[in-house]
């Protein structure tokens, strides 16, 4: 039996700063997590691998599917790289409350330290409350010694950019750029599969026990990024019924399409499989004469092998397309 579009189970994550939109937004109703801060829509993330949720390969877990079908799955080009790694993990993520402010290593130093890919990732703002910000890089030039500086008198958020933002706001954050959630953001995250994160101040919260949350403060000096950029938010412009680029680097390229009428996707020059996280609507995927339903906070894997989609709002639909060039 050929490949098809496939569902996964979603991980879900109880989170100190977790709330209730992943339910009540994106209808992840059946979480029994009092706290819910991230769902792990599609993960390689070892201990985290996703299980399929539809069709005859229910059941079997992404590297389990990676090892049979090969780059028939994932592209001939992601497999002669990865092997059977996925290599993105892709997240919803609820902030009720600010999340530590943190950062993470690049390939080279995530090898060395921990035998892992580095994390370069994304953010694209699906909801926010008003006033609602998040930290992305330094506010001004700065050099290690003054950072740490700052950091021994507790005053870090004096040189963090905070920048407000509102439903569409996109950032990019490769690896070495410093960042936050802020209170009262869901958001969609696209990032290399790996779950290393130094962890640099976390406003001296505590956890259930009333301890301090471990902080990674040695390893995180060295793995920052101390520039200064005048603008860190993405700039892009969307036209409905076509499908507008966000964001392009070595590890994923990511697009954004509103639309309210069929779309035709031809992926023939694609060596990738393609992700589709359904933000807004829900809609019908078409493929080799079969169709299956994508509804308002699901995502779904379309195999490299499948070339050609057509997808069908019920009234008006948003998505992030996610695959790696």
């Amino acid at each position: 039996m050929s490949l098809y579009p496939l569902k996964f189970k979603t991980i879900l994550k109880d989170k100190i700063w977790g709330g209730d939109k992943l339910k009540t937004v994106l209808n992840k109703d059946f979480s029994p997590l009092p706290n819910a801060g991230e769902s792990w829509e599609i993960s390689g993330v070892e201990g985290d691998v996703s299980v399929v949720s539809n069709g005859f390969l229910a059941g079997n877990n992404l590297e389990e599917l990676i090892e049979i079908y090969m780059g028939d799955l994932v592209g001939d080009k992601v497999y002669e790289k990865f092997g059977v790694e996925f290599p993105l993990l892709i997240k919803f993520i609820d902030a009720n409350d600010v999340l530590s402010i943190q950062v993470h290593p690049d390939d080279e130093m995530s090898k060395e330290r921990h035998n892992a890919y580095g994390k370069t990732e994304m953010w694209y703002v699906i909801e926010a409350d008003k006033g609602s910000e998040l930290i992305v890089g330094f506010n001004q030039e700065i050099t290690k010694e003054q950072y740490l500086g700052k950091l021994k008198e507790g005053k870090l958020e004096d040189i963090l950019n905070s920048t407000p933002v509102k439903e569409g706001s996109c950032f990019f954050i490769p690896a070495g750029r410093v960042h936050a959630i802020g209170k009262g953001i869901l958001l969609a995250e696209i990032q290399q599969t790996s779950d290393v994160t130094y962890r640099m101040y976390d406003f001296n919260r505590t956890d259930d026990a009333g301890n301090p949350r471990e902080l990674h403060t040695e390893l995180a000096v060295d793995a920052i990024d101390y520039s200064f950029e005048k603008k860190y938010e993405t700039t892009y412009k969307t036209e409905v019924n076509k499908t507008e680029e966000l964001v392009r680097c070595q590890y994923f390229t990511t697009n954004i399409l509103e639309f309210d009428k069929a779309i035709e996707k031809d992926y023939y020059d694609l060596d990738s499989f393609v992700i589709y996280m359904c933000l807004e609507g829900d809609l019908d995927l078409a493929y080799d004469e079969e169709t299956i339903s994508v509804a308002k906070g699901e995502s779904i894997l379309i195999p490299a092998t499948i070339k050609n989609v057509k997808l069908s709002p019920k009234s008006k639909a948003k998505i992030l397309e996610v695959f790696i060039k």
